[in-house]
């Protein structure tokens, strides 16, 4: 180790033992790289004030974006000025936070140029159109009197017509499933507007008047945009939903901001999955005993004998009219397991179980839905899709039977205890010198702690065996997302050879295989964070231990909850940024 890297570790232990982040004198570098990065944060929630709004700055609650062309260019220009700006500050002028902060921001800012000037994303994806999120944030929480959020309501209502426009002049060809997952969100955009939204309206009757013809408008535009999604952009909507490997590769180094190439992903994975199923059996073998006292496993392949126990588990399950209910008790089940085994500190913020806002389906099964650093009613959501209502019963079961009682119990450790509701809470409350990494957060991170949680709970004992079959089948899952990413965006991967992949090798439901499957053509290199993240984590986790066991002033020894704690105590960045600021 180098001199500057030991001062870096000396001072960083000391702040770790005082149980704070580490502040250092500002240097001229560090007053021109905050003066620019506040600038830049200010300069973009005022034109992205439904961002603003998520991170819990209501000063531009009755704004909306700009999604014209204009708007579109203005932003592009945002980005390359200010990316000219940082490269004139040395990064050895920075202190190590603000070091970080400025390689975050440049991520950030290329990633964004990226979508503009390659992808086009202004004309491919319809989905970033949808006015519904903007109109949700100000109705979900009450950081406001009611009344005042309504006002702002009206005032984005209003604005509505001027985004369906936009959507129209920009769209070209998206891909075909892209507009129709456009064509399902924007009838529950529709449903928000004219059903949710009464809901609120009968809690200030006196705002019915004002808001009826905002409301009005906005369910006009909103029916006439539908319209014209199914009879005139569904029927030119012949792009492909692949990018090819080039814009596959570039963009996954945005996405994951780590140095493994997409190639070196691919071939990890696809040589963990048998490795992964092996380790399954071992968990497998004394329930299938259990389950099935007079039938011998002699004989049997693998997969044969994880298939039966699999099933077995999913006859216990709940349905659309159970599972939020048994979400909340499962919820509670975590939150003392977590707690009485001292895996991790445990905040005190409020989190809730909600069925899935019928906007925002059709992409994931679940969610979790963080208030803003700077939200003043820290309530998180923890949101949970029922099955579409166009589905058969027969398609529905399979879905049930994929998020069975053991599964569910897995997937609220992910999203909620001790996992992304968790880990995003303590990330919000780490002191910072700009907004930065409260604005633009690491995927890797976030889906890299949420899946390791799941192993800790599991070895921890969370669910018994049971739970452990369903999180390390979850790991297949992972493993699966990141092989399926790569092949479909950067080859050629059929909707049978993925839904076969899932299905034979990873003991999915058709429903579930079915769902990822859309998910995959949606959302390129987003699956990839899962897997990626869980690889760096563990890597991190295991460092920081040993690190703390060697540190002979260290009081914990290098116990889970120290470890973890301090994991997280940098928000969610980048895991080579933590090994950074970790003096690793």
């Amino acid at each position: 180790m180098n001199i500057k890297n030991t001062r870096l570790r000396i001072l960083l232990l000391v702040c770790t033992i005082l149980g704070t982040n580490c502040t250092f004198a500002k240097s001229v570098g560090d007053i021109k790289f905050e003066s620019l990065a506040n600038r830049f944060i200010e300069r973009f929630l005022t034109t992205h004030p439904e961002s603003a709004t998520a991170l819990g700055d209501h000063r531009f609650d009755a704004r909306t974006s700009d999604f014209s062309m204009r708007g579109m260019a203005a932003d592009r220009l945002l980005y390359q000025s200010t990316l000219k700006q940082l490269a004139a500050i040395s990064s050895a002028s920075l202190s190590p936070n603000d070091g970080v902060d400025k390689s975050i921001l440049e991520n950030e800012l290329r990633a964004r140029l990226f979508d503009i000037e390659v992808l086009h994303e202004a004309e491919r994806n319809p989905l970033n159109y949808n006015p519904a999120n903007g109109i949700y944030g100000l109705l979900a929480r009450d950081f406001a009197p009611l009344k005042s959020r309504l006002i702002s309501v009206q005032a984005r209502l209003e604005a509505v017509p001027k985004v369906v426009a936009a959507a129209q002049a920009n769209l070209k060809n998206p891909p075909r499933v892209f507009t129709e997952t456009a064509i399902t969100q924007n009838k529950g955009a529709i449903s928000l507007v004219r059903g949710e939204l009464d809901e609120y309206i009968k809690q200030e009757p006196s705002m019915r008047e004002k808001l009826a013809p905002a409301q009005a408008s906005a369910i006009a535009a909103l029916e006439a945009y539908g319209r014209w999604l199914e009879t005139n952009l569904l029927l030119r909507s012949t792009g492909d939903f692949r990018i090819g490997k080039a814009a596959f590769e570039k963009k996954l180094r945005f996405a994951l901001d780590s140095d493994l190439s997409a190639d070196e992903i691919l071939h990890n994975a696809e040589s963990e999955l048998k490795l992964t199923q092996q380790k399954m059996l071992q968990t497998a073998l004394p329930l299938h005993q259990r389950y099935f006292p007079s039938a011998s496993t002699e004989g049997l392949d693998t997969m044969t004998v994880i298939r039966a126990v699999l099933d077995k588990l999913a006859d216990a399950r709940s349905d659309n009219s159970t599972i939020v209910a048994k979400a909340n008790l499962t919820l509670a089940a975590a939150t003392e397991f977590t707690r009485a085994n001292n895996l991790v500190s445990v905040p005190s913020d409020p989190v809730k179980v909600i069925v899935m806002p019928e906007y925002a389906r059709g992409v994931s099964v679940a969610y979790c839905d963080a208030a803003g650093a700077l939200e003043k009613n820290g309530e998180t959501f923890y949101a949970i899709s029922p099955t579409p209502a166009d589905w058969t019963a027969a398609r529905s079961t399979s879905f049930f039977r994929e998020y069975n009682d053991a599964m569910l119990a897995n997937l609220t450790v992910h999203e909620a205890m001790p996992g992304h509701y968790l880990q995003l809470v303590v990330a919000n409350k780490v002191p910072t010198t700009t907004k930065i990494r409260h604005l633009i957060g690491s995927g890797t991170f976030v889906e890299g702690w949420a899946t390791y949680a799941e192993q800790i709970m599991a070895d921890a004992g969370f669910g018994g065996p049971e739970t452990k079959m369903q999180q390390m089948k979850m790991r297949l899952r992972l493993i699966i997302n990141a092989i399926i990413d790569h092949k479909i965006h950067a080859g050629n991967m059929s909707q049978k050879e993925a839904i076969d992949l899932m299905m034979t090798e990873g003991f999915q439901e058709e429903g579930e295989a079915a769902g990822k499957w859309r998910r995959a053509q949606l959302s390129s290199t987003q699956l990839s964070t899962y897997y990626v993240g869980n690889l760096e984590i563990n890597a991190l986790a295991r460092d920081i231990k040993a690190d703390m066991k060697a540190d002979m002033k260290s009081k914990s020894g290098g116990d889970a909850k120290s470890v973890h704690d301090r994991m997280l105590s940098f928000g969610s960045i980048a895991t080579k940024y933590v090994r950074q600021l970790s003096g690793l």
